[in-house]
């Protein structure tokens, strides 16, 4: 098919369980607004996913071209802290259905090679996922701990040479928006750091070796993408993987075509 003419590539983007939404009656699947913006911007196309089984993730994400896993509420601790470690009276919004839908499609997305983006919450799923785990809450006050990480604007130090460095366009440090009040504390298999804040909070992960396009995020890019072309490059990064990897997939189809 002629490059011009072929159509967005399918950026799978998993909804989140809201209990209320303006003008709906019920519960409701959200995704933030931002987010599918940046995408479309970029040239994909958003598909919004429903949370399903996790035995359904990779059948379903088989028809997507790439993965944007985003933001949300914690990852119930039981999934990667130690028996008897109790739970950290900070964790919120612990949705052990979402959890495992999400995990269901980080393990199927990095299995297969499909281009991986991970924001925020994105990040912990991809950690956990590879045996890695989180700290509960990073503690401290306003300034310090989780109160410089959460709803504040900060200096991050990227790899030279990272995946994350090249999608920013070779920034060495960067101005990013952060909202958590969780970080990395053992980083999974397979998976090194590729940014830092101050603080020394890993801020970026990647796999390096594996089979196709990934970055894992503890920021939101999206925040800022709107006007900051680095931050709308790591959107721009997932979708020209995806289309080399929706060029590939018609390349070798039954059809031929």
């Amino acid at each position: 098919m002629d490059p011009a003419l072929r159509p967005r590539p399918l950026i799978a983007l998993p909804q989140r369980h809201a209990a209320t939404a303006s003008a709906l009656r019920y519960e409701a699947v959200v995704t933030a607004r931002a987010l599918a913006e940046a995408v479309f911007r970029a040239g994909g196309e958003p598909f919004m996913m429903l949370p399903g089984p996790p035995d359904d993730a990779a059948a379903r994400l088989a028809r997507c071209d790439g993965l944007l896993l985003p933001g949300g509420g914690d990852l119930a601790p039981w999934r990667y802290a130690e028996d008897g470690a109790g739970v950290h009276g900070a964790v919120y919004d612990v949705d052990d259905a979402q959890d495992a839908f999400d995990l269901a499609l980080a393990r199927s997305a990095l299995a297969c090679g499909l281009p991986l983006l991970a924001v925020c919450r994105g990040l912990q799923v991809v950690n956990v996922a590879l045996g890695g785990s989180l700290r509960q809450d990073m503690g401290g006050t306003e300034g310090s701990g989780a109160g410089a990480h959460r709803h504040v604007v900060h200096p991050v130090r990227v790899a030279s040479g990272s995946v994350v460095a090249r999608a920013l366009g070779g920034a060495g440090t960067v101005s990013v928006s952060c909202f958590h009040h969780q970080c990395v504390e053992v980083i999974g298999r397979g998976l090194v750091a590729t940014a830092w804040a101050a603080d020394g909070t890993v801020e970026a992960l990647e796999l390096p070796g594996g089979e196709g396009w990934f970055a894992a995020i503890q920021w939101h890019p999206e925040d800022t993408a709107a006007s900051d072309t680095a931050q709308q490059g790591l959107f721009g990064a997932l979708v020209r993987a995806a289309l080399v990897r929706a060029a590939l997939t018609e390349d070798f189809s039954p059809s031929g075509v």
